[in-house]
């Protein structure tokens, strides 16, 4: 077999929808499983549509998912160009190609005739379709003499050029997902190839550039499905062999019909972007999967299995295991559902998996933004302490905000339940107790259960004046291990200082 080529190609519109971040997805395992190159295309023939800063976003969404390209307009390569707007010359060969053939004819129908012709046939309960019953008789080479044909050019009326498609036919389409169809080429229409203004359409370009890349697969989602037969019949024209095709399901909203849009995500409260992005025409933001809190690698595999099943259903995969077990023929031929409560999970197993230190630099920041100065040491113990009750990192100082800023104030609710008479003489016994102990979470275990014990006082009496002195609230990890991350003097100051507050 030759070697494996796929490609991710985005147009620079506008955000980079998880949907599109998932076909990258796919066709990356794909190159990856199979030792072949994953290409990064940008096809930005609309030049209309061009959203300034989508390119870059692209870039980074890709490189922040650990999607890693060989070959793009940033890493360059032995088939570039890479972006459509720079391939005009390579483009206008194959028009020329084309228009040589049976395959291709020029039309100078103007706007304003297809727009009458469309009412006429609606006046009739008909729908205008440009095919090969109505095609000769309209204003274009095929109906035009060869001098007609040429005086216009020459004069410069504008024209497109068409595809012509083959009538009476019976087209076998074989899909890596969905298996063998046909199609009746009667059904389709002739499809404009170039544009007035000579730049060639998507479908044109698209199958120009992946003959010239040497892509083997194309995987991309099943909106494209529609556009496979005139896809085939283009290699057809130009007497090409055609990749493998794969097309994905579509990504679901959580409840009710239709594919996953930004109007779900602002509903139903989550992103659908994997980074923040700012909308310049629009004038509007949307946070992304990153800003959010979500482990790169936790979105990742949340993603791959939004239509793929790997062996043994297991969830939790790492990259490389994703690569190692990727299979298009156990992609699902249905679409996927997107489920939040199942993201979110996905991110807390990747932060109970994640070592602490790994978790630091992202905690590191919410630190900052609550007005904390870093310590690696110490805070590396908090996170690996509370790591298992949060689902995001940033939710580690919600848990544990007491371990660096002393209560200020006690929860008034838990002061009225565990302040009695002798609350603050217990809480003064305790004091002096472990004012006389090394300091380490066994001898302060020891030290307050022993004191139980022996007081007969009962576990609550005491250890929750102790929690509510320490944390603010009775809330929290272990008091000894609590305890042991704050120090002797730190520890013991709370005591003193809700000492204080009952006697007042």
């Amino acid at each position: 077999m030759s070697e494996v080529r796929v490609r991710f190609a985005p147009s620079p519109t506008g955000y980079l929808h998880i949907g599109g971040v998932r076909t990258a997805l796919y066709n990356y395992l794909f190159a990856k499983k199979n030792k072949g190159k994953f290409i990064l295309r940008i096809e930005d023939t609309d030049q209309n549509r061009f959203v300034e800063g989508a390119e870059p976003y692209i870039n980074e969404s890709l490189k922040w998912c650990g999607i890693e390209v060989d070959e793009s307009v940033e890493k360059g390569g032995a088939f570039g160009p890479y972006k459509q707007s720079e391939r005009k010359e390579i483009y206008d060969q194959y028009i020329k190609q084309i228009l040589s053939t049976d395959y291709a004819y020029i039309a100078f129908d103007t706007q304003e005739e297809l727009e009458q012709l469309r009412a006429e046939h609606e006046a009739k309960g008909k729908v205008f379709s440009y095919n090969f019953e109505i095609r000769n008789q309209l204003n274009n080479s095929l109906a035009l003499s060869d001098v007609e044909v040429q005086k216009k050019i020459e004069e410069g009326v504008p024209y497109v050029v068409r595809f012509k498609t083959p009538p009476y036919r019976t087209l076998v389409l074989s899909d890596m997902i969905r298996g063998k169809f046909t199609i009746e080429t009667n059904t389709l229409d002739d499809k404009v190839l170039v544009k007035a203004d000579g730049v060639p359409t998507y479908h044109l370009a698209n199958i120009i550039d992946d003959h010239t890349m040497k892509i083997s697969h194309v995987i991309r989602g099943e909106e494209w499905l529609p556009s496979l037969p005139l896809h085939i019949l283009l290699y057809e024209a130009f007497g090409w062999n055609p990749p493998q095709f794969a097309h994905l399901p579509l990504i679901l909203k959580p409840e009710g019909k239709g594919k996953l849009s930004k109007r779900d995500g602002d509903k139903f409260g989550f992103p659908v972007f994997p980074l923040a992005w700012e909308d310049q025409k629009e004038g509007t933001s949307s946070i992304g999967y990153k800003e959010e809190g979500y482990l790169p690698q936790a979105f990742t595999n949340m993603l791959a299995l939004l239509g793929w099943s790997p062996a043994n259903n297991k969830e939790i995969l790492s990259l490389d295991e994703m690569i190692q077990e990727f299979d298009l023929e156990k992609v699902h031929k249905s679409g996927a559902r997107f489920s939040k409560e199942k993201a979110v999970w996905f991110n807390h197993e990747y932060i109970l998996k994640s070592p602490a230190q790994n978790l630091l630099p992202l905690f590191e920041e919410v630190l900052k933004e609550n007005g904390v100065i870093p310590n690696p040491t110490f805070d590396t113990k908090i996170i690996a302490l509370l790591k298992e009750r949060v689902n995001f990192v940033k939710e580690i100082w919600k848990e544990g905000s007491f371990f660096w800023n002393e209560p200020k104030e006690y929860n008034e609710k838990n002061y009225k339940k565990v302040v009695k008479e002798d609350t603050d003489s217990i809480l003064s016994q305790i004091l002096e107790l472990l004012e006389g102990i090394n300091f380490n979470e066994k001898e302060i275990h020891d030290c307050i259960h022993n004191f139980v014990e022996k007081s007969e006082l009962g576990f609550g009496k005491v250890m929750q004046p102790i929690r509510l002195a320490l944390v603010g609230a009775l809330s929290g990890p272990d008091i000894p291990v609590i305890m042991e991350i704050l120090g002797k003097e730190e520890s013991l100051q709370r005591i003193q200082k809700f000492i204080n507050e009952i006697k007042n």
